[in-house]
């Protein structure tokens, strides 16, 4: 009863703690707004004339057209980046296991580049979230494949599989990049190193769908999740189709990085250090691994956007370098922790 206590106190937190965060990354800019201003502006946009406007139009273009997009795409790369790693650590039973080391997000950027600088949108907007989803799957496979080749079947030697096949997709990204226009290259480098700068009402439903779907279905799969991190054998016996569940649970992460990479670019440690810093406030269930490691993705990834658009202003600072900054220094105080206990 007191875990279930402490886990819904943990919940309500959170919840609260993210909106006052969408409050404040939308509040906060070369341009202050009041957040009763934000509020205001949001009120009207769901109901005309409910709140007295006394704001002026320029700032309700900044706060509707450009702030809000933005913020609600950092919540949801945030949540699932840190969806896919619970889960990755799960299926692998490797603390360090993240889209970024397994080489996923690499495949989903190698995608959007090619979109980007050599196909072009022949798909209209379609086409970048799905080349990178290509990509992402298709490291996911030469990953899988590498392990089976070299008998990596253990957990720490498949992690080490995808750090090798990242370089040679990023390797292979940055060939696409050398050949392309010069011109756009500048452009796909920042992108590269994150940033949420191109956010658009018109596109965020493409990650939105895909997060609630495959989010939901993951969470759905949460006694699979939690018989996975104690062995196959155990998770044999209970039923479970382990090398078909842990090959769909690629499949799913692979399409989540893939679309959040295309609209975000490459943001690491996300998925890598959210799950731990959950599992140390909730618990392992994956139950409770799961929403909560949604919910702290979201918010973090809002405050890093925060920190990158104020730290060096009026420069937009990429996200990339924010989170892996923050990511790598609050990773290493865990391993410390942990050595500690």
């Amino acid at each position: 009863m007191r875990r279930k206590g402490g886990t819904v106190a943990f919940v309500l937190c959170g919840l609260t703690l993210l909106l006052a965060s969408l409050s404040f990354a939308i509040s906060v800019g070369a341009v202050a707004v009041p957040a009763g201003t934000v509020w205001g502006v949001f009120l009207n946009r769901l109901s005309p004339g409910f709140v007295e406007q006394t704001w002026s139009q320029g700032r309700e273009a900044i706060v509707w057209n450009i702030r809000f997009p933005r913020a609600l795409l950092a919540m949801m790369v945030g949540a699932g980046l840190a969806l896919v790693g619970a889960s990755l650590q799960a299926v692998t039973r490797n603390p360090l296991a993240d889209p970024h080391l397994l080489g996923i997000s690499s495949g989903g950027a190698f995608g959007a580049i090619l979109a980007l600088l050599h196909t072009g949108l022949f798909l209209g907007l379609l086409t970048v979230p799905l080349l990178a989803f290509a990509g992402a799957l298709g490291a996911t496979a030469i990953v899988l494949a590498v392990s089976r080749f070299a008998d990596a079947t253990s957990a720490d030697r498949l992690v080490l599989a995808g750090v090798a096949v990242s370089f040679i997709v990023m390797a292979a990204a940055n060939v696409l990049i050398f050949l392309g226009d010069p011109r756009a290259t500048h452009t796909v480098v920042f992108w590269m190193l994150g940033g949420l700068g191109l956010a658009q009402w018109d596109q965020l439903i493409y990650p939105l769908v895909i997060l609630c779907i495959c989010g939901a279905w993951l969470v759905s799969r949460s006694a699979a999740l939690n018989a996975m991190t104690v062995g196959d054998e155990t998770a044999s016996t209970l039923g479970i189709p382990v090398a078909r569940f842990r090959l769909v649970v690629f499949v799913v992460g692979a399409l989540i990085t893939g679309v959040m990479v295309a609209f975000s670019g490459i943001i690491g440690f996300v998925g890598l250090m959210v799950p731990h810093v959950v599992r140390m406030l909730v618990g392992g269930d994956y139950r409770r691994v799961l929403p909560g490691s949604a919910l702290v993705g979201a918010i973090l990834l809002l405050w890093a956007d925060i920190a990158a658009r104020t730290v060096m202003a009026p420069e937009d600072m990429p996200i990339g370098i924010v989170t892996g900054l923050v990511g790598g220094v609050g990773f290493i105080w865990i391993l410390a922790r942990k050595r500690g206990a």
